[in-house]
């Protein structure tokens, strides 16, 4: 359903020539270089889980739709970058690498800083400088988001039409990932809120929807990233620790709290393990999620999140809005630099009511979306997961 309405919110758009690229993806006999330039909605940042964002999701997608294709493709997105500022750094981040494609997704700090017109001017001269070493272009539209005073859905609108005629004078391609989104919106609200990380900022449901919309438009073939799961091993950075013979540093939720030594000793038993607990006795899913701001300023390679089933139960609008803020303030702001597991509410309490059961439920869909391991249970469950990404040591 969801890859249907994606290709008829994109019907009429690819009216362009059918792109070199595509070919050299189907003959598979050569390397085919991708960039994709944005903003922080294009790079690696805590929306997404800090390990991936769309360009390496269309990697993925693109390797669906043509397994022998010699595809690489390099996220050059900069957290507050306009097209402005795209230009000045297009020749190291993009033009240096030689790409046969580039992707170019800007808007969402353009307006509320460029004049429309100049951001059409900039993106001209971005298109022509790409044509200029015989790269392919296509202009993505950003997501749909939440309306803000700062950000008025008019004016967003506005960006987004201005790309579209953009890519229509210059007879490019668009992948209308703004009309994507809103196809799923004019569906259901909820699906669309579950696209986001933040009201701008779409989370890896919404990375997968971007690939799988920029996907087709290379292409013109459908792949679906439904299947795809969180990265492997989900704690890296702990193992690198604890197979080098240095301490680790664990913030952790009750009751993994007292659990994770233990569990961690099972395989290094010398292991220094050094926990801060995170208290959630008595405290509100808003006043964890407040608490939650302070993870970033503190020092630790691995945060264990774990909100108690016994909490009031929310609006879903709500409960959204607060435990992705309690995952995005636990996570580095950029690419990860520390470990993060989410316990589901269940594992915190042994038995939840059936209002209780559709938050866990939901609160699945959250961690996933958010592209991080969920653990499911207490202390064997973490032994377990454990045990599925350690190895003895030697």
């Amino acid at each position: 359903m969801r890859i249907l309405l994606i290709l008829l919110a994109c019907i009429g758009l690819l009216t362009a020539a059918p792109l070199k690229t595509a070919q050299l993806l189907a003959a598979g006999k050569e390397p085919v270089r991708i960039v994709c330039i944005g903003d922080s909605i294009t790079g690696v940042y805590y929306h997404s889980g800090g390990l991936r964002a769309y360009p390496e999701m269309l990697h993925i997608a693109l390797q669906k739709i043509h397994p022998q294709a010699q595809v690489t493709v390099r996220n050059a997105g900069i957290s507050g970058d306009t097209t402005t500022g795209g230009l000045k750094r297009l020749e190291r981040d993009v033009l240096a690498q030689k790409p046969h494609l580039v992707t170019i997704m800007f808007g969402m700090n353009d307006l509320v800083r460029t004049p429309v017109a100049d951001f059409q001017n900039n993106l001209r001269e971005i298109i022509r400088r790409c044509r200029a070493i015989d790269a392919e272009v296509v202009l993505c539209t950003q997501n749909s988001i939440v309306e803000s005073s700062q950000r008025p859905g008019a004016k967003l609108a506005e960006f987004t039409q201005a790309i579209r005629d953009i890519a229509k004078a210059e007879a490019l391609p668009v992948a209308d990932c703004f009309a994507a989104f809103e196809a799923i919106h004019a569906q259901d609200a909820l699906e669309w809120n579950l696209l986001l990380s933040d009201p701008i900022h779409p989370n890896m449901a919404g990375h997968k929807l971007f690939a799988e919309t920029i996907a087709q438009t290379i292409t013109g073939q459908q792949a679906s990233l439904a299947d795809i799961r969180p990265p492997l091993p989900a704690l890296s950075h702990t193992l690198a620790l604890l197979k080098a013979g240095q301490p680790v540093k664990v913030l952790a939720m009750p009751p993994y709290d007292t659990l994770i030594v233990p569990a961690i000793q099972q395989f290094y038993p010398k292991a220094i393990v050094n926990v801060t607990s995170w208290p959630t006795e008595g405290q509100s899913l808003a006043q964890l999620e407040e608490s939650a701001k302070k993870v970033r300023t503190m020092d630790q390679d691995l945060v264990l999140i774990a909100v108690p089933g016994s909490l009031p139960v929310q609006r879903p609008e709500s409960f959204h809005k607060s435990y992705s803020w309690i995952m995005n303030w636990s996570l580095s702001f950029g690419p990860q630099a520390w470990d993060v597991i989410v316990a589901l509410p269940s594992a915190v309490k042994n038995k939840l009511a059936i209002e209780e059961q559709q938050h866990e439920a939901f609160a699945r869909r959250l961690i996933e979306a958010q592209d991080l391991h969920i653990l499911v249970g207490d202390a064997s469950a973490l032994t377990k997961l454990l045990s599925n990404h350690f190895k003895q040591p030697n």
